[in-house]
């Protein structure tokens, strides 16, 4: 606790700019609420056709109003991130055409989706994909002047880090990018996968350039109350492309019920932007914490974070997978259980994952993962309360310190 204590005392400013950032979204949040005037009416599920579901069609309003963009959706029936970026790529993306994306190579789960062999991927269907490689950890731009061309039709910027020891981009940073390629003539779609990215500052890639941008509810979108889902924002004339893959071409976003509920999702936007900041502020302590002790981890505590992940690394396997369980062990939910690296779907290696979480995989709440292999690379992620990610630091540092 002596060794806590100290780190929390270290990082005091940046605390305190976490919480102006939180602030600042709060207000921001709450204005679209007022602005849509929500009741609870809008709470209210349908069945069917879905064709009179207020409920539906307000939240994607209000996801919108709040990232900035023109248009929306929000939906249950967006199983996960990878869900979500497949129906919109798929909305965008026609035969011929070329993805390109600019921030090296895509996470792990997307990878089958855009280059997948006869499984139904965008390559399947005639969809052309380029890649172009980070430069220290940076856009290339030089490189991707040379590689642009006029067949592409959605430029796709990955904001977080995925698997890879970089850091997570600025929207200042996307925002530069946006312009770049529109100085090249590009008349197309930015997409964004802004996962692990929502509410870290106060705007979003939508208000800096981006067209689409793309996440998860189980991730800082869903402020933890989300049961499931994901959004989609952006131009209203992408989303009305998105919407008929949602459902079909001919009849878009006028159908979509959902039975139960829309209270968890309505309210975990709401608390978005204080359970992004105690998940920020968990980072920080574990990653000082962890730093103090000699162990390398990202982002380096002298730069703002600019998503909820932190990547800290090993020397050895047994050090990742300890740290990995004593999450699970601080877990309020299956912390008896012993995590083991498994062949999860999707994933080219074996993955040991800690996500003792009231919502199954949730990554905004207290977890960790990685692949089980050089470099030995724990994912850090999440944390509803400060409390808890404190507690569970103490675990940590008792077990490896």
């Amino acid at each position: 606790m002596k060794l806590i204590e100290k780190c929390e005392e270290k990082l005091k400013d940046k605390f305190k700019a976490i919480d102006d950032v939180a602030y600042f979204n709060q207000v921001k949040v709450l204005n679209a609420f007022k602005d849509y005037k929500i009741a609870t009416r809008h709470f209210n599920g349908t069945t069917g056709y879905g064709y009179d579901d207020e409920g539906r069609d307000c939240l994607g309003k209000l996801y919108a109003k709040a990232c900035g963009a023109e248009s929306g959706i929000v939906s249950p029936h967006l199983l996960s991130g990878t869900h979500a970026l497949t129906v919109a790529l798929f909305g965008l993306l026609r035969p011929n055409d070329t993805l390109f994306c600019i921030s090296g190579m895509p996470y792990d789960t997307i990878r089958g989706v855009i280059f997948g062999e006869n499984n139904g991927s965008l390559k399947d269907f005639g969809v052309k994909f380029e890649c172009c490689d980070l430069k220290d950890g940076k856009f290339d731009l030089d490189e991707i002047a040379t590689r642009f061309n006029v067949n592409v039709k959605v430029v796709y910027i990955q904001r977080s880090r995925g698997y890879e020891l970089r850091d997570a981009f600025s929207c200042e940073e996307i925002g530069e990018a946006c312009i770049f390629v529109r100085n090249l003539g590009f008349k197309g779609c930015i997409f964004v996968d802004n996962c692990y990215g929502e509410f870290v500052e106060k705007v979003e890639p939508t208000e800096v350039g981006a067209d689409i941008i793309v996440g998860s509810l189980i991730k800082n979108a869903g402020g933890g109350l989300a049961p499931t889902g994901g959004y989609i924002c952006g131009k209203a004339e992408y989303i009305d492309l998105i919407g008929k893959r949602l459902t079909a071409p001919s009849i878009g976003l006028e159908v979509g019920s959902y039975e139960g509920s829309y209270r968890n999702f309505y309210q975990g936007l709401f608390l978005a932007p204080h359970t992004v900041a105690q998940a920020l502020k968990t980072s920080l302590l574990i990653g000082q914490a962890m730093g103090e002790l000699g162990y390398k981890n990202y982002p380096s505590l002298d730069k703002t974070p600019y998503d909820v992940t932190r990547a800290i690394e090993f020397d050895s396997d047994d050090k990742m997978v300890n740290f990995i369980r004593e999450v699970q062990y601080a877990s309020p939910i299956d912390s008896y259980v012993t995590c083991e690296p498994w062949d999860m779907p999707g994933y080219d290696d074996k993955i040991i994952m800690a996500a003792g979480t009231f919502v199954s995989g949730a990554s905004i709440e207290l977890s960790a993962d990685g692949p089980v292999k050089p470099p030995y690379i724990a994912y850090f992620q999440g944390g509803l309360t400060y409390e808890h990610g404190k507690y569970a630091l103490e675990r940590i540092l008792n077990k490896i310190g």
